[in-house]
């Protein structure tokens, strides 16, 4: 699906560094239904505006399967170890301003 571009989605080179790490958070069973490009930067979106999850804009995957990748990925192996959506910003040099504050998205604010 071609989707609008915005200011919070990251390039495709910058997903590349970062595309293994994403696919192999979970065991595939079946064909994906949706490009996980666009799932990160749905993410990054919510993340960077600070909206709630169901204004999403349409041209993204479904809302709540955004969310659900964002669960799985905010997932701490450990006190100590980052999250796979941590080391996913960090390794694709994604910043993310101290903008929103909704609950559950603070963790991965920086400054």
């Amino acid at each position: 699906m071609n989707r609008q571009e915005y200011g919070s989605d990251v390039t495709r080179e910058q997903y590349e560094s970062i595309r293994l790490l994403l696919e192999n958070a979970r065991k595939r069973t079946r064909p994906r239904k949706v490009d996980l490009y666009d799932v990160f930067c749905a993410i990054l979106y919510v993340l960077k505006c600070g909206c709630p999850w169901r204004l999403l804009p349409h041209d993204f995957p479904m809302w709540g399967r955004v969310y659900k990748y964002f669960q799985v990925w905010s997932e701490k192996p450990s006190e100590e170890k980052p999250s796979l959506l941590e080391q996913a910003l960090k390794k694709s040099g994604v910043r993310i301003a101290n903008q929103g504050r909704a609950k559950g998205k603070s963790e991965f604010l920086h400054n």
